[in-house]
């Protein structure tokens, strides 16, 4: 038998802190099987899932959680078995001002239908011939076979006059 961990990371940014992480996976039989990673604002921060046998689970654990000495807060959880849902993939791409409260506006939109966000990934940047700061937003969503596509990119286009919505089969 074995254990999948979801493990959260999140440290001051400098080389070596994956390598580290890697090290501490592989030193005690943990597979590394998929992560996201990223570098903000002089922040690195990550979730990654690992696999280890029930034998070395509590070592791994341990181990990952010792890292916090090192400087880099860790959050371990084991990983819940997926649930089957009748549910597809979209991809989903806002262009729009930016404006806060903008993701709280979408997410509700999108909670109010079920939808699931599985990636989500938002950035701000100046538009190139006005300079007015741009709200750029990339998702993955599990959308319920229900929800009706064209009635979810609408609602969203009327959150603001200006907001661009596509939606794709990835």
């Amino acid at each position: 038998m074995s254990t999948d961990f979801v493990v959260s990371i999140i440290a001051d940014d400098k080389p070596g802190l994956v390598d580290s992480l890697a090290q501490t996976v592989v030193d005690h039989q943990g597979n590394w099987l998929e992560s996201r990673m990223a570098q903000m604002a002089g922040k690195f921060a990550g979730i990654l899932r690992v696999n280890v046998s029930d034998a070395h689970a509590t070592t791994l654990k341990d181990a990952l959680e010792a890292l916090q000495t090192d400087g880099i807060k860790v959050i371990i959880e084991n990983a819940s078995a997926e649930q089957g849902v009748t549910s597809h993939a979209l991809l989903l791409n806002l262009v729009g001002n930016d404006r806060p409260g903008i993701v709280r506006e979408v997410s509700q939109v999108l909670s109010a239908q079920q939808v699931n966000v599985e990636d989500l990934s938002t950035e701000c940047e100046p538009a190139p011939h006005t300079g007015e700061m741009l709200f750029r937003a990339q998702a993955r969503l599990q959308v319920p076979q229900q929800v009706d596509i064209d009635t979810l990119i609408s609602t969203l286009e009327s959150l603001a006059d200006d907001l661009m919505v596509e939606v794709s089969q990835p």
